[in-house]
């Protein structure tokens, strides 16, 4: 079986978002056809957007799958539901959020998927992270993870905080 190599990054900020993204970690790695590989540290970070909401809390895997794009996708989304997401409110509250960045590299642009994440490379909550596990990740035409982050946390230093072992 061909596996590839995609990132997802994680994000939750309604009841017990430390929980939530564990959960969903987790929920990953017992899906057929997806081994999760690396797992950042978990990050507060403040809500982009939509500023009016609870902080964040964000983190990025690395995993190895045998899914499709398409399927990948789609997994994520009907783990989102059965955590109880809900779509309402464009970049409001949530309890957890799988997007699907980079699947091996490979650009996709159709209705349902456009790859890599159009924004990703914008995103302090997605880079510092995956910089975390994967600094030499590259994210399209954009560069690295880890040169991506440092670029982010310069112009914005406070945007993320790791969380300490214990603290929540």
């Amino acid at each position: 079986m061909n596996t590839v190599t995609a990132v997802i990054a994680l994000g939750a900020n309604l009841e017990n978002p430390r929980q939530q993204v564990e959960a969903a970690m987790a929920a990953l790695n017992q899906v057929k056809g997806i081994r999760v590989k690396a797992i950042s540290p978990l990050y507060t970070t403040k809500p982009v957007g939509l500023t009016d909401q609870p902080d964040f809390v964000n983190a990025a895997v690395l995993v190895h799958t045998s899914l499709s794009a398409s399927e990948l996708l789609h997994t994520l989304l009907k783990l989102e539901k059965q955590q109880g997401r809900v779509r309402d409110i464009p970049n409001g509250p949530r309890v957890i959020d799988l997007d699907l960045i980079d699947y091996h590299h490979q650009i996709f642009n159709d209705a349902d998927l456009v790859l890599p994440h159009p924004r990703a490379h914008e995103r302090a909550f997605v880079m510092v992270p995956l910089a975390a596990i994967a600094p030499y990740y590259v994210i399209g035409t954009h560069g690295s993870a880890s040169t991506l982050a440092a670029k982010l946390l310069k112009a914005q230093p406070d945007a993320v905080t790791i969380i300490a072992d214990g603290q929540d």
